[in-house]
């Protein structure tokens, strides 16, 4: 029941960020969009998302590689469980990265590059 209730949690949360886009925030197309910017920005040491970036490829490769924890074929639905909670795990890290960028963006067009003069 507890384990039922937390994906139905994650679901939600992951809608509420989807419908976020259609009510004001950033759409699906524009953090998608970020994305490469993104990993620009933190090669060339501006943004901080080095860290949370290569967790997300980190889970980006244990879906799509064929070794797994707990392997599909003997474990049925076990096996597509663990995959199922990476996916969503990768879904709602890459919404809210890709917001949080698009924030630093906005706020660094703000701001005028230059030293500070005491």
């Amino acid at each position: 029941m507890g384990k039922t209730l937390q994906r139905r949690a994650a679901f939600t949360a992951l809608a509420r960020a989807l419908m976020a886009g259609a009510r004001g925030g950033p759409s699906l197309g524009a953090r998608l969009a970020a994305l490469p910017r993104m990993v620009r920005a933190t090669a060339r040491g501006e943004y901080d998302g080095g860290l949370r970036l290569a967790l997300m490829t980190a889970a980006t490769a244990y879906i799509v590689s064929p070794v797994d924890l707990l392997p599909e074929i003997p474990l049925a639905i076990f096996g597509l469980a663990d995959d199922a909670v990476m996916v969503t795990w990768l879904a709602g890290s890459v919404l809210a990265e890709t917001e949080r960028f698009l924030e630093w963006e906005k706020r660094r067009t703000s701001v005028v590059p230059g030293e500070v003069v005491a």
